[in-house]
């Protein structure tokens, strides 16, 4: 009989991997990004810079970030294929169904698909950072039965998935905004859907398949669908005491509010939240609508007296998102998207340094003893 091992449900305080991409430092409550602050990178970096950082290691110079752009606007095109593919999808598929298999068919015209070298792993990220916006956009228009949009090569690469998403050209404002958004997404340590793709590249597998899983994950919507149930939470109420009451409702029933809580930030705002905070104060004073911000700011306060629990990113990303005239489907797979740049670099790290992922379990079944 084996000795009895400690179980941690969740593997909840279970250290599963070494890193030098990032830390959650609940200590000074700062998210560390290849040595970085990523609230301070939010606020005087691009979204770009963090591409950089994550797969050179640096913070770009200005030669350097130029030529990160046009290495992703060489591949914002998708294979016709591809494209085609999405027409085989019934109307009733999911977003991020259709972002997953996406990335998937990618694989496909990889010719050096079995590859796990260090430099060809780094392409094929930029390859994947420059596609996934297009996949997400028209896998989405596609399903919908609307024509695809074609990327823009004159727009950066966050306005240029904002066209694609909306249709239309961001302001300056509305590009800083939803840059700001992708930077704030971008990396986070090791949640669900990067533990996900670091087990699968564990097996050897390649990057599609772990990204592909890593979109699996991110469907849950106890990882990355809450910020489209904030969105249509906020959209079932017109005043800021309808909202009020709405979640007294909810509280009242033991229902479950998404945006809020954090298995990290458990006794404070996600720091990313604060930065989203006051990004939709600044859309909402210059479309001349207060309303959501008042919403979301009384909500706040009913959730912390009621629950002790604080706004997480996604609470404050959705109207954000909606301010910015973005389909609430989509919010979801933004957030992957965003996030693609922090998974190729885990898998690209858990490839050059691996172990194959291989726990234990505590077994609280019973114990026969077969007879003649």
């Amino acid at each position: 009989m084996e000795s009895k091992v400690e179980y941690s449900p969740g593997l909840e305080g279970v250290v599963a991997a070494e890193t030098e991409i990032s830390l959650l430092d609940t200590v000074q409550g700062k998210i560390v990004i290849q040595g970085y602050d990523l609230i301070e990178l939010s606020q005087t970096k691009e979204y770009l810079d963090v591409v950089h950082l994550l797969l050179e290691k640096t913070l770009p110079m200005n030669d350097e970030k130029k030529a990160v752009q046009e290495v992703l606007k060489k591949e914002y095109e998708l294979p016709r294929g591809v494209l085609d593919g999405f027409k085989l999808l019934p109307e009733q598929t999911h977003p991020m169904d259709g972002l997953r298999t996406g990335i998937s068919a990618l694989a496909g015209y990889d010719n050096q698909l079995e590859d796990r070298s260090l430099t060809v792993n780094r392409d094929r990220a930029y390859k994947l950072l420059g596609k996934v916006p297009n996949i997400v956009s028209n896998s989405y228009r596609i399903i919908n039965k609307n024509e695809p949009v074609a990327p823009l090569q004159s727009l950066s690469y966050s306005a240029n998935f904002f066209y694609m998403l909306t249709g239309k050209k961001p302001t300056s404002l509305e590009e800083q905004i939803f840059d700001k958004s992708l930077v704030l997404y971008s990396e986070h340590e090791m949640p669900n859907s990067t533990f996900t793709a670091r087990v699968i590249s564990s097996t050897n597998a390649d990057l599609y398949g772990a990204l592909t899983g890593a979109v699996s994950s991110l469907k849950g919507n106890l990882h990355g669908g809450a910020n489209e149930a904030v969105m249509y939470m906020l959209l079932q109420v017109e005043t800021v005491e309808q909202f009020e009451e709405l979640l007294e409702r909810k509280l009242f029933k033991k229902e479950r509010i998404m945006g809020f809580g954090h298995r990290v930030y458990m006794k404070k705002m996600d720091p990313r939240a604060l930065m989203m905070k006051e990004a939709l104060k600044q859309l909402c004073e210059v479309k001349g609508n207060n309303l959501l911000y008042q919403m979301c700011e009384a909500g706040e306060k009913v959730m912390e007296r009621e629950k002790g629990l604080y706004p997480n990113l996604d609470y404050y990303a959705a109207p954000v998102y909606w301010m910015l005239g973005i389909p609430i489907p989509l919010y979801t797979p933004i957030f992957f998207s965003a996030r693609t740049i922090g998974l190729c670099a885990h898998v690209i790290e858990q490839h050059n340094n691996n172990r194959l992922f291989r726990p234990r379990v505590l077994y609280t079944g019973k114990q026969h003893v077969c007879n003649d």
